[in-house]
């Protein structure tokens, strides 16, 4: 008879098992996590402080830091936390609620980065288009909807995985509560579990990258009609930036999550998993705003009236 005795906590493997590696990728990640937290934290307060970054743009961007704040928040200090503890343990609780933010967030994520595909699409290739559409009342729409439908998105699986059965066996091969090693973990029949978080995987994130990866076309091919040299350069150099970062978050979510099969290696598996947890998060305030002329601008202003308030 197999043993089905409830699992109230989990083990996490981790990266490596040496205390030299665990204090070397300890110290990594918590600079890319300060590094992080730091840069979207600017980021919300300067498009919220100063008035000319009020543009439904900016604003998109500050929901974006806000998510990654979360997003990152979710992951690594649990991470960070195992990687110095001899226990490295979860909760069976806790992991269904990491694995429940996680998915929340992430597909947030998703919508997001079409979102703001499509306001760049709207901008670029048609302004006066843009002027009328993009009004207060659709941005906030958008961005609602964005939020609401990543909430409902991350429901499904964490109900499903959670009503699995845990035998007596516990240690997930992983750094935190992803939907492969718990799948793998679970000894009940998970055939139907896979096919269902498959398509919901399928669904979300094949069609938010179609949706993005479209703009971006689009507004490539409206580039290369600037007849200045300079002006295609400029505008192709952010664009191509941003496409580069959407690029790699879909393609690693693309790779783990829209699979027939669930089977990786371990070590490949979290290395994937590094790129759209810890990674990403810290190159989208850099790509997305960090190199953006206005907003850089914005930060002068901000730093300058700072200057003079405390030199009175």
């Amino acid at each position: 008879m197999t043993n089905v005795t409830a699992v109230l906590e989990f083990r996490l493997l981790g990266f490596s098992s040496s205390p030299h590696c665990q204090i070397l990728l300890f110290t990594l990640f918590l600079v890319i996590y300060i590094l992080t937290i730091m840069g979207n934290i600017i980021i919300i307060s300067v498009v919220t402080l100063e008035p000319q970054l009020h543009s439904p743009m900016y604003k998109f961007l500050r929901n974006l830091s806000f998510l990654e704040i979360c997003y990152t928040t979710t992951i690594v200090p649990k991470m960070l936390a195992n990687l110095v503890s001899e226990k490295k343990t979860i909760s069976f609780s806790g992991c269904m609620v990491q694995l429940y933010y996680f998915v929340f967030l992430g597909a947030t994520e998703c919508y997001l980065l079409a979102v703001m595909a499509y306001d760049r699409f709207l901008a670029i290739c048609d302004p006066l288009q843009y002027i009328t559409s993009m009004t207060v009342e659709f941005y906030t729409c958008l961005t609602v909807a964005s939020w609401v439908t990543g909430v409902f998105t991350g429901f499904l699986p964490c109900l499903m995985i959670s009503r699995l059965h845990f035998c007596s066996y516990n240690l997930i091969d992983h750094f935190f509560c992803d939907i492969p090693p718990l799948l793998m973990l679970s000894c009940s029949d998970t055939t139907v579990t896979k096919a269902v978080i498959f398509i919901l995987s399928l669904l979300v994130l094949s069609s938010c990258f179609l949706l993005t990866l479209v703009s971006y076309l689009l507004i490539i091919l409206s580039i290369l009609k600037i007849p200045s040299a300079s002006g295609r350069r400029k505008t192709f150099s952010t664009c191509s930036s941003h496409l580069m970062v959407v690029t790699i978050y879909y393609c690693t979510m693309i790779f783990m999550y829209v699979r027939p099969t669930s089977s990786l290696p371990s070590q490949l598996n979290k290395g994937i998993s590094v790129l759209y947890t810890v990674i990403t998060p810290l190159l989208n305030p850099v790509i997305y705003s960090l190199r953006n002329k206005g907003f850089k601008n914005a930060l002068g202003k901000i730093v300058t009236r700072y200057h003079r308030v405390h030199a009175l």
